[in-house]
């Protein structure tokens, strides 16, 4: 069923907030609509399964690993109505231009990331993709420290806060992340 209008949809929020999980949701809901869709996802991260978009609840959905954004429209059938893409931080900035495309030729595009970095800073293209969407929704997490709502992805190494100089990009879960809010969220300057 092709839609009368593309769309850009972003669930965006920290670390362990159910973004992947509400991805997964929109497209098992499309895909009862009888919609075709196709998932597609950084190659980097491969957490949990290389081929699937997985939530840390256990919910999963078959996806495409890519190398580059542009992988997106080679590997993309001229059926789909609808596009997921999970963790959307991690790939290239020409995943602006690509989403803005398959929006523009009627495609419903949502998209699951992080919109802040360990650091609390805006993550690659998420902040352009949040300001061209339609649709936007900012979920949180629950604070590890003080239970208040996590709105922020502490980075720890070996228990111990991240420090700012450390790289950006450093795909892990449970282990090596954790969700704070404002107040409790360290980021050591060295």
């Amino acid at each position: 069923m092709k839609h009368t209008t593309g769309s850009i949809e972003v669930v965006c929020g920290s670390m362990f907030s159910g973004k992947t999980e509400e991805l997964i949701r929109r497209l098992r809901r499309a895909t009862i609509a009888r919609q075709k869709v196709q998932v597609f996802k950084p190659a980097i991260d491969i957490r949990y399964a290389a081929e699937k978009v997985k939530s840390h609840s256990g919910s999963d959905f078959a996806a495409t690993p890519v190398q580059s954004a542009a992988e997106i429209l080679t590997r993309l059938d001229a059926t789909t109505t609808v596009v997921g893409i999970d963790e959307a931080q991690f790939l290239d900035a020409e995943i602006v231009p690509i989403v803005q495309s398959l929006a523009d030729r009627g495609v419903r595009v949502i998209i699951a990331g992080l919109d802040q970095n360990f650091r609390g800073e805006p993550f690659g293209s998420m902040p352009v993709l949040l300001a061209l969407a339609e649709k936007v929704d900012k979920l949180t997490a629950i604070c590890m420290v003080c239970g208040d709502p996590g709105t922020r992805t502490q980075r720890l190494v070996n228990g111990k806060p991240a420090r700012f100089n450390d790289p950006v990009v450093i795909v892990g879960a449970s282990e090596m992340y954790e969700s704070r809010c404002r107040k409790h969220h360290e980021v050591p300057r060295d």
